[in-house]
C-alpha cells in the first residue's frame, strides 16, 4: 500500500456500457493510505455542455497529480471551445479523440509521470451521425484499453473486475445500468479499506447526462 502512489490516497472507479448509454462511478474517499481525510473528493469531471457532445473523464490515483490533469483536460477543452467560436466540434471532443489526447499528454509525463489512472466515458458520435457507447481505461504511460463491457481503476479495481463480469449484460437500459454499476461498485468498496464513504453516478445518453447519489456505509 505505501509503495504504490496511485494507492496513497484511494479511491475507486468503474464505467459499463448498456444500450445507447453509459455510465461511470466513483467513491467519494480522500484519504492518506488508511486515514479517511474528506468524503466529497470528485474523481469525475464532465467535459460537456449544453450543446456539445456528453463524456466525462475519471480519475483515480494520486490526489495532486489527478488534480494536475484535470486542470490540463479543461484547458485543453477550453481552447478548443475559444476556438470553435462558443460550441464545441464534435470531431475534437469525441470520447475516442479525447482519449488519444490523454494518451499523448500521459506519455509526455512518462520520464516523470502522473500517478492516475483516467476512465474516459461517452456517447461518441461517428462521422455518419450514429451514436455509439465508449469507455476506455488508460494506464499512466497513455496505454488505452477499449472495452465494449466495462472498465476499472483504483484501489478497488481487482474486486471490481470480478464483480462486474457478474452484473454485467449486454444492451442494459438506463435504470439497469445504473443499478449493475452501483451494485458493483458499492460491493468492491466492502472489500477495500482505501474507497468508500459516499457513491456518485454518471448516467450518459446522446440526448444529456443525469447525477445520481448512492448512499452507503460511512465507517
Amino acid at each position: 500500500m505505501g509503495s504504490d502512489p496511485t494507492t496513497y490516497n484511494g479511491g475507486s472507479l468503474v464505467a459499463m456500457c448498456g444500450k445507447n448509454c453509459v455510465a461511470i462511478a466513483s467513491d467519494l474517499r480522500f484519504g492518506i493510505q488508511a486515514m479517511t481525510v474528506g468524503m466529497d473528493f470528485p474523481k469525475i469531471f464532465p467535459l460537456d455542455d449544453d450543446s456539445g457532445p456528453k463524456l466525462c473523464v475519471g480519475l483515480s490515483g494520486l490526489a495532486s497529480d489527478v488534480q494536475t490533469l484535470s486542470t490540463a483536460i479543461k484547458a485543453f477543452t477550453k481552447s478548443a471551445l475559444i476556438e470553435s467560436q462558443g460550441s464545441f466540434p464534435t470531431s475534437l471532443l469525441r470520447p475516442s479523440t479525447l482519449a488519444s489526447r490523454i494518451s499523448t499528454m500521459l506519455y509526455g509525463q512518462r520520464f516523470s509521470p502522473w500517478f492516475v489512472e483516467p476512465i474516459i466515458a461517452g456517447i461518441d458520435e461517428s462521422f455518419d451521425g450514429n451514436n455509439s457507447p465508449f469507455i476506455c481505461s488508460i494506464d499512466l504511460l497513455g496505454s488505452i484499453s477499449i472495452a465494449n463491457d466495462f472498465v476499472t481503476s483504483g484501489t478497488a479495481s481487482s474486486s471490481l473486475s470480478g464483480i462486474c463480469e457478474s452484473l454485467w449484460a449486454p444492451d442494459m437500459d438506463q435504470e439497469q445500468l445504473f443499478e449493475a454499476v452501483s451494485q458493483a461498485l458499492l460491493s468492491a468498496m466492502g472489500r477495500d479499506a482505501l474507497s468508500g464513504w459516499g457513491t456518485v453516478v454518471h448516467i450518459i445518453t446522446p440526448e444529456g447526462r443525469t447525477i445520481r447519489h448512492v448512499e452507503c456505509r460511512m465507517d
